[in-house]
């Protein structure tokens, strides 16, 4: 004869089959989303960020990546990528308001792939918190990773990649480079021309041999008097 379980017993047991599937489903969920890297970048300066994702919608093979640029963003170039075709919706201002990936094969689940930006954030934008929405299509459906945390909040069900702005680095060069005044100040040859071109002037010369001559007459007079004393 065959003991049958008590409810006790079954209770439990469903109890830890529950417990073991949000344990094994927890680091599952943390990895559904769509990530960057870096996650801090200096302001003023440019860097390369990549957005990678390691899942479909659903297992639905992912066939797109559509990046939102911000406005903290004053420079946003794609960088080509051998699996990738890449478009571009251009602002007023010649920054891109979206770049979009498309996959030349649709990328299974399961399967590590990234997309990158060459990104410079505007010096004004130190200190704050970036979003990137990101909007990633598959054969079949869509998941659209634009959801920011407020502080102290979880992170929601889509959160957007993120990008810390710091301080601009001290002795970097910014992106858009000096004046042409300070660069010509800083270059010993434009200041060795600088100097050539005041030797040059026809104005100087002129004072410079105005004053030969009357030294030389002034010469010519002492000897002439030294000579009637004599």
């Amino acid at each position: 004869m065959t003991a049958s379980a008590s409810p006790r017993t079954s209770l439990l047991a469903a109890g830890s089959l529950v417990g073991l599937a949000l344990v094994l489903a927890a680091p599952l969920a943390a990895s559904a989303h769509v990530g960057v890297s870096p996650e801090v970048a200096p302001a003023g300066a440019r860097t390369t960020l990549q957005f990678s994702f390691s899942h479909g919608c659903e297992d639905s093979p992912t066939t797109t990546l559509a990046v939102d640029i911000p406005d903290e963003v004053v420079t946003a170039t794609p960088v080509v990528g051998g699996d990738w075709t890449i478009t571009r919706d251009v602002g007023a201002d010649g920054v891109p308001t979206r770049v979009t990936f498309t996959a030349d094969e649709p990328i299974e689940s399961g399967l590590r792939a990234s997309v990158a930006l060459d990104v410079t954030f505007a010096e004004a934008s130190a200190g704050a918190t970036v979003a990137f929405p990101v909007e990633q299509s598959c054969v079949t459906g869509s998941t659209a990773w634009n959801d920011v945390a407020e502080t102290g909040e979880e992170e929601p069900a889509h959160p957007a990649p993120v990008v810390l702005v710091s301080a601009p680095e001290e002795g970097a060069a910014s992106e858009h480079g000096g004046s042409h005044a300070s660069v010509a100040s800083e270059d010993p040859a434009a200041s060795a021309a600088t100097e050539q071109t005041g030797t040059d002037d026809p104005v100087a010369r002129g004072l410079a041999a105005a004053s030969l001559a009357a030294g030389v007459g002034a010469l010519v007079v002492a000897l002439w008097r030294r000579r009637a004393r004599s």
